[in-house]
């Protein structure tokens, strides 16, 4: 969260106040997003406005914003006279949102395959390092840098920005901050992400797209289970 603090912070001390307004809306609403998308509230339940605002540190202002632009994604439901609340998300809308990012990114990796340098492979070896010891140490906040660090520069290998555009708009559903608390998951990243790397080094496109979308499929399971686990959908048909 603490990333999401200094945005913040940044927004509400001056400058272009438009565009760090919207900046500080989009910090928000993912936060938000992540919130649903890791479990930690689901439908039936209401997302007070002042509640995200204390835990973030900001005005009521902001989330409101956020909160309506989440609305016009179809990914909160606003009650007359009650308030915004998630709306219902199905074990086929997590698998879907997955679906297509293992898509969008099993091509980016098969693109980076063809094009990736050894100066490339080698600080995706050192990131590879760092995600195994912050594995080890239980490092949610290293994990989380160290998986980012990773697909971002398979990703810019790859010399394809309206694919990234692409795979972004669906990553953002992804729990990231999260995902180091779902059962297996550290473990499992640490795991594909060497067998994306051998496919990388081996310069394979099609097993970089093959090792890349298992990857984000395995992630996607995960997450499901995670979610049965907390009974996200116990009171749903989904």
């Amino acid at each position: 969260m603490s990333g999401v603090r200094e945005t913040m912070t940044e927004a509400l001390s001056g400058g272009p106040a438009l565009g760090r307004r919207r900046q500080l809306s989009d910090e928000v609403a993912a936060y938000v997003r992540e919130l649903i998308m890791s479990g930690q509230v689901g439908h039936g339940e209401f997302l007070r406005l002042e509640r995200i605002a204390d835990d973030l540190g900001i005005s009521v202002t902001p989330v409101r914003e956020a909160l309506l632009s989440l609305r016009g994604e179809g990914f909160v439901t606003l009650e007359p006279r009650r308030g915004f609340m998630p709306a219902p998300l199905s074990r086929q809308d997590v698998q879907d949102l997955f679906e297509a990012q293992a898509y969008f990114a099993g091509e980016l990796a098969a693109r980076a395959a063809g094009k990736i340098a050894q100066p490339e492979l080698e600080a995706l070896a050192r990131t590879q390092g760092l995600l195994e010891q912050a594995s080890k140490a239980g490092d949610a906040d290293g994990i989380e840098r160290a998986n980012h660090q990773f697909h971002r520069v398979v990703n810019l290998c790859a010399g394809s920005p309206k694919t990234a555009w692409l795979l972004q708009l669906v990553v953002r559903y992804a729990p990231g901050r999260f995902y180091s608390s779902i059962q297996g998951w550290p473990q499992a990243s640490v795991d594909d992400h060497q067998l994306i790397l051998t496919a990388l080094r081996a310069g394979d496109p099609d097993a970089a797209r093959n090792a890349m979308r298992a990857h984000i499929r395995h992630a996607g399971t995960l997450l499901v289970m995670h979610l049965e686990a907390q009974g996200f959908w116990a009171d749903q048909t989904g």
